[in-house]
């Protein structure tokens, strides 16, 4: 009877482990729609180096035990190119879509995601956000088939706001942003943090410009030169950043600045030794992190020579590799099932996909830009500076509500 009993044990733990492998050798083909070419290459291209590098590691050592391949599309950073690339895509019978430089790059692909999804059941596509942060995509413009692994914007503001609270040489600030939805978003939510938080700070003059296109930040310094802004707000990213930060350089413009993407390709170059201890980033990691993050940069600089900054890919293969293993399958439908609130130990610390909206709730740092020393050692683009951690704001303290209202499918 003993026997009979081990017997039965044996066979359900190998049915156990023969359907929690079910889907053990599958490929997992993920559709990347980024900018390859123009102002915004150089970003697309380091960020797709990325997206290769984790898809290897991640196939090496995954609770799945799945491949995962990434097949790039250039959209030179258009909705209209975008929505042709996902058509691409589709033909090719790719179920994931990763995408993340321009979030008006991300509405239309909700959007078209959405449609899709609603017409063809049983070829549904799940939508990999990394870096796209308007906060409608998890607020008024919800999807279920949407996963976002940056912070969105009123999180980095949350904390970024909470930091400058105590900042008393902080009283007459410029938001200088690029004209499209995150640009707007930026300067609405610095506002409304500031009259919350510092209602005696002065908003001393708000510019929207057009989206990499702008080749002379020159003008722009001047205006807030004239203003008297001790501190400049900006989401600039890729060019749009590294040429104001050159600008300002060139201009003699001593004021603060705080970012989000000081670390991004480009940057650190144009800032050089310049704006040491006058620029701040905030971010869900940062350079100087050591650890698991310290040792794939380590790997990714050595295998490219470039830096690795885009710590959302990791994030997006850890959550979606144990929603595969989760889900026993790899078909988008389950597998958006199992990332909703799924919690796991990323490099930077739990993090959870809340369920009710599908933003990732996360840790942000804030960095200064500084030189590299014995303590922070992590020079990108070797130029003898670093961003140096200054403040950490645990998962509560940036995380800010949501309005989302999510359609489930069924």
């Amino acid at each position: 009877m003993k026997f009979a009993y081990k017997s039965i044990a044996v066979a359900a733990l190998a049915l156990t482990l023969s359907s929690a492998f079910a889907q053990k050798g599958e490929t997992v083909k993920i559709a990347l729609i980024d900018p390859q070419t123009g102002l915004m290459g150089p970003l697309g291209l380091n960020q797709m180096k990325s997206w290769q590098f984790f898809a290897d590691k991640f196939t090496a050592s995954n609770p799945s035990g799945v491949k995962f391949e990434i097949v790039a599309f250039d959209n030179k950073l258009s909705p209209a190119e975008s929505l042709n690339a996902f058509k691409a895509a589709l033909d090719q019978g790719i179920r994931y879509v990763a995408q993340g430089n321009g979030s008006s790059v991300a509405g239309a692909l909700i959007d078209a995601i959405n449609k899709h999804n609603e017409r063809n059941p049983g070829k549904e596509v799940v939508f990999l956000n990394y870096a796209a942060v308007d906060p409608d995509f998890t607020n008024s413009k919800c999807s279920y088939w949407h996963f976002r692994f940056d912070a969105d914007t009123s999180m980095k503001l949350e904390a970024m706001t909470t930091f400058m609270k105590d900042q008393k040489d902080v009283q007459k600030v410029y938001l200088l942003n690029q004209n499209y939805s995150h640009g707007h978003q930026v300067a609405k939510f610095a506002k409304e943090n500031l009259a919350r938080k510092r209602p005696d700070v002065q908003i001393v003059g708000e510019d929207l410009h057009p989206l990499a296109q702008v080749r002379d930040f020159a003008p722009y310094i001047a205006k807030i030169k004239a203003s008297g802004a001790d501190t400049v707000i900006t989401g600039n990213w890729g060019s749009d950043l590294a040429l104001l930060i050159k600008a300002a350089n060139e201009g003699g413009y001593n004021g603060k600045f705080y970012t989000y993407y000081t670390g991004v390709t480009g940057t650190p170059t144009a800032l050089g030794t310049g704006g040491a201890g006058k620029v701040y980033q905030v971010a869900y990691s940062h350079y100087n992190m050591g650890g698991q993050m310290g040792q794939w940069m380590a790997d990714f600089k050595a295998k490219y020579n470039d830096d690795m900054f885009t710590g959302a890919v990791p994030s997006a293969f850890n959550v979606l590799s144990a929603a595969i293993a989760k889900a026993k399958s790899t078909d988008p439908v389950k597998v958006a099932a199992a990332m909703e609130g799924l919690k796991i130990n990323n490099y930077n610390g739990e993090v959870e996909m809340r369920k009710t909206d599908h933003q990732l709730q996360q840790p942000l740092y804030l960095t200064v830009w500084q030189k590299a020393d014995a303590k922070y050692p992590y020079s990108p683009e070797n130029t003898g500076m670093t961003l140096a951690p200054v403040k950490e704001f645990p998962s509560y303290v940036s995380s800010t509500p949501t309005s989302c209202q999510m359609k489930r499918p069924g």
